[in-house]
């Protein structure tokens, strides 16, 4: 209880403090090579896919849904590490998108 109300007394000095947890399964990550965005009036969707050479079907392996303000600061975020990234390890060069994967899954127009 003690260490409760430390945390309460941290947080009320520091109104912007969060504490996040991270389990051990979480952590360990998982991999995607694909991913297939989607959204509608109120959300934006991520689908996060591992496809595997020679193996005609993939699954959706985590499922993100973000507010539309949350997904452009995530897209913010993610350009700014990569801005980073490269000036420190150089530039990262495209490929071409794997073919014969579909980009449309009926809802709006699907990007990778």
């Amino acid at each position: 209880m003690a260490e409760e109300n430390n945390k309460s007394e941290e947080q009320q000095q520091d109104g912007n403090q969060l504490n996040i947890e991270l389990s051990e399964e979480i952590a360990d990550g998982i991999y995607s090579n694909l991913a297939i965005i989607t959204h509608s009036n109120a959300e934006f969707v991520i689908d996060f896919i591992r496809v595997m050479p020679g193996v005609p079907k993939a699954k959706v392996k985590t499922r993100v849904l973000l507010t539309p303000q949350h997904a452009k600061r995530l897209m913010k975020a993610l350009g700014d590490n990569l801005s980073k990234f490269e000036s420190l390890h150089g530039k990262i060069e495209e490929t071409e998108a794997p073919q014969g994967i579909p980009m449309n899954f009926g809802g709006p127009t699907a990007q990778a």
